[in-house]
């Protein structure tokens, strides 16, 4: 393993994507990129920097003859933050489906309330998982959470403002077709253009981090 290897291997153990380790160490991303590819080599200052930044010695990042930082070689003695986004989309989930059945029976805003209390209780258990659980698993827990949940999250809210300003009777937790139907039809586009537009950011999110 040379000097690339170890910068690229520090970086990735930490979670942080090339760019947020030029913002640290105050250079470019295309900087860091040269260096983790060997067309060019970091200098002296930038090494101790990194030495800082990641928890380990200059000789480490040069000689490679120290051990990797604690953070990355010790046993994993934290939870697992995919655990904490998969629980709390089940929540999510449950939340849209439990106030949908309710109020296709009886039609009380019981059932909507329902609904988002559950969404609260899956929202809040994801944030507690990013609070507690290991650091190396919170990128990939927060991509899961946020591609899944952009569409549980905003579904509920987003009905109740579509049949209040359709005059719907009562707060349904989806969506009730009233004419005219363009109104039901921009839910839809707005719904769909949110999460759509969430995707896509928490797609170039992925590609810059996995470069």
């Amino acid at each position: 393993m040379n000097i690339a290897d170890r910068i690229q291997h520090l970086r990735k153990s930490k979670g942080i994507s090339q760019e947020e380790l030029a913002d640290k160490i105050g250079v470019s991303r295309q900087a860091v990129s040269k260096w983790e590819s060997e067309q060019t080599s970091p200098d002296l200052d930038k090494i101790i920097l990194m030495s800082d930044f990641f928890n380990v010695t200059t000789d480490y990042l040069l000689k490679g003859i120290e051990p990797l930082p604690k953070e990355t070689t010790a046993p994993k003695d934290k939870p697992n933050g995919n655990i904490f986004a998969i629980v709390g989309t089940a929540f999510n989930f449950m939340g849209i489906i439990v106030s949908a059945m309710i109020w296709y029976e009886k039609q009380v805003e019981t059932a909507t309330a329902i609904g988002l209390i559950f969404v609260v209780i899956g929202c809040m258990t994801y944030g507690i998982g990013m609070i507690v659980s290991d650091e190396a698993t919170k990128h990939r827990a927060k991509q899961t959470f946020f591609s899944i949940n952009v569409w549980t999250i905003t579904f509920i809210p987003l009905s109740i403002a579509y049949n209040v300003l359709m005059g719907v009777g009562g707060i349904s937790p989806y969506p009730v077709i009233r004419n005219p139907l363009v109104g039901i039809v921009a839910f839809w586009i707005i719904y769909i253009g949110i999460g759509g537009f969430v995707e896509l950011k928490i797609i170039k999110n992925k590609k810059e981090h996995n470069q």
